[in-house]
């Protein structure tokens, strides 16, 4: 012990700790303590964590250096479109880069999603997508991608309500008298949605299997062509967002008959729910608009554009806009975003099953 002691006096008056003879700390701890301190410094970050890890903590750090899209996929127009934009706006100022909204619309929003999964996880890629998009996996048959495993969930920035909505030319002022009109008028009544797939279309063979009806399904590309013939008279009933409905609802052109989710539409309150309104079946879980990016997204970008999303929905400017398109200010953290999609998957999967809705 007095010898040890003696090396370190030693060594703290004038000798380098590491070259002293009588110190006890052998090559191999040296050697650790160095490349310790490099780690710490950052310097041998390649080292310490795997290529990919590396490579998206670098990415991370210096997102965004380039434009970011936003993929819709829904036709211009839309909810998804309108509210891509607004949000758009909004992140483009505080991230200092441009945001492109990009519309690829078709096939129920496989084509906009596909887009997106087959994306670099780089944060410059994000969709923008209704709960429908978790709906994919049992009304398509050939998925190319799987709609959960494949994206990373962000956050559900919005409440999209869907609503049923009548001509007024149709006798039918309450669900229940829609419902007694279609009984009176067996294979005559068809029901149009923004497309095979949807929480629309859900909501109609619900409503079918609920009540005993046969309305036939009319799938749309989007919500914008399906609602001009609803105004028009082609379409006797839609299932649609309340966003892209109410402008005609507003103007009378549109008769709103209730909402398919558990709540009221703040935008809206004096439209009942379709539980409230005496129709079997339901609510269905509220449907959200939200961001989703591909898998693998980092972390750190994740939860920077979270925050941005965040900021953007909180301002009472963007509320306000989006409650004048029928849409309600959500949020939440990304976590809890997974959790919602999960337990809505299945909510959706026993209702497939139950009306037997086919895969197309």
């Amino acid at each position: 012990m007095r010898r040890i002691r003696r090396g370190r006096a030693s060594a703290g008056v004038g000798s380098h700790p590491d070259t002293h003879p009588d110190r006890r700390e052998g090559c191999g701890e040296k050697r650790f303590r160095r490349l310790r301190l490099l780690a710490l410094t950052g310097l041998l970050t390649g080292f310490v964590l795997p290529p990919g890890e590396a490579l998206a903590q670098t990415s991370a750090q210096t997102w965004p250096s380039r434009p970011i899209r936003f993929i819709s996929p829904q036709p211009p127009g839309g909810a998804s479109d309108t509210f891509a934009r607004l949000i758009g706006q909004r992140v483009s100022a505080a991230l200092g880069q441009p945001v492109v909204v990009e519309n690829r619309a078709g096939a129920a929003g496989i084509i906009g999603s596909d887009v997106v999964a087959k994306a670099p996880p780089d944060g410059y890629t994000f969709l923008v997508t209704f709960a429908s998009h978790n709906l994919l996996p049992f009304t398509s048959k050939s998925l190319p991608f799987d709609a959960v495993r494949d994206f990373t969930p962000i956050i559900p920035a919005a409440l999209t309500p869907f609503c049923l909505a009548v001509n007024p030319a149709v006798p039918a002022a309450t669900a229940v008298e829609l419902i007694d009109y279609v009984r009176r008028n067996p294979g005559k009544v068809a029901y149009g949605s923004p497309g095979a797939g949807t929480v629309s279309q859900l909501a109609g063979e619900l409503i079918n299997l609920s009540a005993g009806l046969d309305m036939t399904h009319v799938p749309y590309k989007g919500g914008s062509p399906g609602i001009a013939d609803l105004v028009g008279g082609q379409l006797p009933v839609g299932i649609f967002t309340l966003s892209t409905v109410m402008p005609s609802a507003r103007a009378g052109k549109l008769r709103v008959l209730g909402v398919v989710e558990q709540h009221r539409a703040r935008g809206a309150p004096d439209i009942p729910t379709l539980a409230e309104a005496g129709v079997p079946g339901f609510p269905l879980p509220d449907s959200w608009i939200g961001f989703l990016g591909p898998a693998g997204l980092p972390e750190a970008i994740t939860r920077r554009f979270n925050a941005e999303v965040t900021a953007a929905i909180q301002l009472r400017e963007v509320a306000d806009q989006l409650q004048a398109i029928g849409l309600e200010v959500s949020g939440g953290t990304p976590e809890q975003f997974r959790d919602t999609i999960l337990r809505n998957t299945e909510v959706y999967r026993r209702v497939v099953q139950a009306a037997r809705i086919k895969a197309e």
